[in-house]
């Protein structure tokens, strides 16, 4: 199940700085390069036991110093929706500006819980001026220093009470759970469609473990599993959508609920730069992974552009490129159950377990092979590899020094045993740990 902060607030009051220390416990920040909408940044974190996932809506926004009906406004009210439980920051250091009365008018309406996390509090005295803030008429004050760490624990004590309680009893957690991903306009109602409503397939909605993802139990041509819709999404009032932002939420938390993400393309327009943010944020969450090109109907071909069109993808998904991607059409129902069927077999490749002794004899010819080049004089042995008991494909390799094991040599690990046993579709971790 799925726990989303979201962290909210004018510029400068130190989202960010709370961004890295909320997700610090996991080293989980990702990733502020270019393809996760924009800058923001997404990470994940655990305080007591229970995993949550933070946003950081801060460094989105183009905002002038007059205006906030624009870009703040959208940001908060997305935030609302998507998010489990918010949290909006103000500065201790400038008190309460017009910008700050802006956002609180905005949530003090809405019906997720909302934290005022007062920021660089950090003396007795700034404690005593933080109490303008109460003004703003959203409860409790929690003074923290995002710098320091300080008060950020009991806001966290706080924020995980919140949580919606697991609603996976209403869910078989042992059946398959496939997440339907995209960005809007790419085919995902029209594949669901064609999955349960065309021809009358006996299919039940069931409330899911989240608010918004719908989980369908699909039982049908000797499948069963559920299908986590993020289609028909709600409409919005007063708030002209931010595409990126709303689908970067939307996807993140229908990613945490899947075993296996089918990321939808649309074939007229190809991979574009949303594609590829959704794709990273199922690769960080080691999900297994079918890519679906759909409207291949549409599209002008001959005898290479299916290959030219994979080549493509490839390039844009690098360096995990051992991925099944599939040339459907929705509207015809071209190649739809090898679509599930190749799910099926990704969520099998997810839960594979290789024999010790059978995974040894195939690695180590392949190091004794091509052996780790030698750093500083000093040749790096390495000995003996496992499966480590995880959720998903990690192997763990004992060598004498694996400080000095560099990422192409991992790759090369990895490439190996992706060459001799079938991991299609699933990211692999590769460890190396002291002998």
């Amino acid at each position: 199940m799925s726990n989303i902060i979201a962290i909210v607030g004018r510029p400068n009051v130190g989202k960010s700085t709370l961004f890295n220390r909320l997700t610090e416990s996991r080293k989980a920040i990702v990733d502020e390069s270019s393809g996760v909408t924009r800058d923001r940044q997404y990470g994940k974190g655990v305080w007591n036991g229970i995993d949550f996932s933070v946003i950081d809506t801060g460094g989105y926004a183009v905002i002038a110093e007059d205006v906030f009906e624009g870009e703040i406004r959208k940001q908060v009210m997305l935030a609302i929706e998507e998010s489990d439980v918010i949290v909006f920051v103000v500065d201790v250091e400038n008190g309460v500006t017009d910008m700050d009365e802006e956002v609180a008018t905005v949530l003090r309406r809405a019906t997720k819980k909302v934290f005022i996390a007062v920021n660089k509090v950090d003396n007795n005295s700034r404690i005593i001026d933080s109490h303008e803030f109460y003004s703003l008429g959203l409860g409790e004050l929690y003074c923290i220093s995002s710098m320091t760490g300080s008060g950020t624990g009991e806001l966290l004590d706080a924020i995980v009470k919140e949580f919606p309680e697991d609603a996976s009893g209403l869910i078989e957690d042992n059946i398959p759970h496939f997440a339907i991903i995209g960005r809007p306009n790419v085919g995902k109602s029209s594949f669901i469609n064609a999955l349960t409503g065309v021809e009358g397939n006996i299919v039940t909605d069931i409330a899911g473990t989240t608010r918004d993802s719908i989980h369908t139990r699909y039982n049908k041509f000797g499948h069963d599993f559920y299908l986590v819709d993020t289609a028909g999404l709600r409409k919005r009032t007063k708030v002209k959508e931010d595409v990126e932002f709303y689908s970067t939420m939307r996807s993140i938390r229908a990613i945490e609920d899947s075993d296996v993400c089918l990321l939808i393309l649309d074939a007229t327009r190809g991979m574009e730069s949303q594609d590829v943010s959704i794709f990273h944020l199922i690769d960080r969450n080691k999900k297994g992974l079918v890519i679906l090109v759909n409207k291949w109907d549409l599209v002008e071909k001959d005898n290479s552009s299916t290959i030219e069109f994979t080549k493509t993808i490839r390039e844009r998904i690098a360096p995990f490129v051992d991925v099944p991607i599939l040339f459907i059409s929705a509207l015809s129902k071209q190649r739809i159950l090898k679509a599930l069927e190749t799910a099926v077999e990704v969520y099998e490749n997810r839960s594979r377990k290789i024999k010790t002794s059978e995974l040894n004899d195939v690695m180590l010819k392949a190091i004794e092979a091509y052996p780790p080049p030698a750093i500083k004089g000093k040749f790096v042995k390495i000995k003996y590899v496992t499966q480590l008991p995880s959720k998903t494909p990690s192997f763990a390799f004992f060598a004498n020094l694996p400080q000095y094991v560099k990422e192409p040599y991992r790759r090369y690990l990895e490439n190996k045993v992706r060459e001799n046993f079938n991991f299609s579709g699933v990211p692999i971790q590769i460890f190396m740990r002291k002998k």
